[in-house]
């Protein structure tokens, strides 16, 4: 993929502000290899999750960003220029499911929040099957992150690429991207319970 200066220059430019912000804390970056297609399959709880999830990483991350978005010429315009591309939520885009998996036929890393849509707390929703089909689909390993609120602060947390044996694949179909898509959130939800235990045990330490 070439070089997005744009994208680069943004987030430099509000690294400060964020890392200000919500103290920003990351683990498990090194789990995110420098190059190749992967999915990272996150948990949504703020409107400035991309930015605070690929604000961690060398590496650029694209995103689907809900279609209403880009009505308005200048947001649409800057989330373009930042790899941004719209998608209909509540029916099947398949365009934009094709984007998708074009991106990452390029050997992009692209990001996804697998529960669909932002929870209201910090409290799981119940997963998507998007991910979990489109890992099948392109044969791309994901990689699940928690962020989570600890203490004040956003941690996040990359965990180990899941391969399509991990998660459980054979042949395809619905029944397994379902049990795919739990497994995924499993791995998810393991991480923040990983991450409460460790600020515990420094709390009482």
């Amino acid at each position: 993929m070439k070089r997005n200066h744009f994208y680069f220059f943004i987030r430099g430019f509000f690294k400060p502000f964020f890392f200000l912000k919500f103290r920003m804390k990351y683990i498990g970056r090194d789990n995110v290899p420098a190059d190749g297609a992967y999915i990272l399959a996150s948990n949504h709880r703020r409107a400035v999750d991309p930015i605070l999830m690929g604000m961690g990483l060398k590496r650029q991350v694209l995103f689907m960003a809900k279609e209403e978005l880009f009505q308005n010429w200048f947001t649409k315009w800057f989330l373009s220029k930042l790899g941004a591309f719209p998608i209909s939520r509540g029916k099947a885009d398949t365009g934009s499911i094709r984007h998708f998996e074009e991106a990452l036929k390029d050997g992009n890393l692209m990001g996804i929040f697998i529960e669909g849509t932002r929870a209201k707390d910090d409290n799981f929703l119940p997963p998507k099957n998007g991910v979990s089909l489109i890992a099948w689909d392109t044969k791309t390993p994901v990689i699940p992150v928690c962020h989570t609120k600890i203490n004040g602060r956003i941690v996040m947390h990359y965990g180990k690429p899941l391969s399509l044996d991990d998660m459980g694949f054979v042949k395809g179909g619905a029944r397994e991207f379902r049990n795919a898509s739990r497994i995924i959130m499993d791995h998810i939800k393991a991480i923040r319970e990983e991450d409460l235990a460790a600020a515990e045990a420094k709390k009482n330490g």
